[in-house]
């Protein structure tokens, strides 16, 4: 049976992250997708579309959707970039939208949760919102690409981010972002 995630878009710089890992992702497994209307914006002003992938799409505003729903089996969800609004409301268990609400399913069900943060610099209040997410079992990623693989454009350093987020899900992937050695 294939895999189902949700992937949530907020509104933080970083959309090219979201459309690069829906391209990846969708390959191999079933995605919902949640976009927020600031998120929509951004992406116009960055010049990122998501239109065209192969993705369900569902309205931010929809609470009645089926990914909001505990007894709705799906097999985790990433926010991707995850803004500092977003964040806080997941971290505190407000669940005002459709990608905060499926993000507290995933926490309560102990389904695989990523943030993918995208902000610097970081306040006390901002790490403490990530630590408290930790600590209801999301993982917590800054978007902080490596330099050993020696990337040449910027899809290589988008890469590295989506790969480490495909791993924490356990999706399998062929992006050649893997650390060899210091000979390598």
């Amino acid at each position: 049976m294939e895999k189902e995630f949700v992937v949530g878009v907020t509104g933080a710089s970083g959309i090219i992250y979201a459309r690069r890992l829906l391209e990846v992702l969708s390959e191999s497994a079933t995605v919902r997708l949640v976009v927020t209307e600031t998120a929509r914006g951004i992406a116009r002003h960055e010049g990122v579309s998501l239109e065209g992938l192969r993705a369900v799409v569902h309205d931010d505003r929809d609470l009645a959707a089926t990914v909001s729903s505990g007894s709705y089996r799906y097999d985790g969800m990433v926010i991707i970039p995850c803004s500092m609004k977003t964040l806080a409301a997941v971290s505190s268990g407000y669940s005002e939208t459709l990608i905060t609400r499926a993000a507290d399913v995933c926490l309560k069900e102990r389904r695989p949760c990523v943030l993918v943060l995208r902000e610097m610099p970081l306040s006390r209040i901002h790490l403490t919102n990530m630590l408290t997410a930790h600590d209801a079992g999301a993982t917590v990623m800054v978007a902080s690409p490596g330099f050993y693989h020696r990337p040449k454009e910027i899809r290589d350093l988008v890469d590295m981010v989506v790969a480490r987020v495909l791993d924490h899900l356990g999706v399998a992937h062929d992006l050649d972002v893997r650390w060899r050695g210091y000979d390598a």
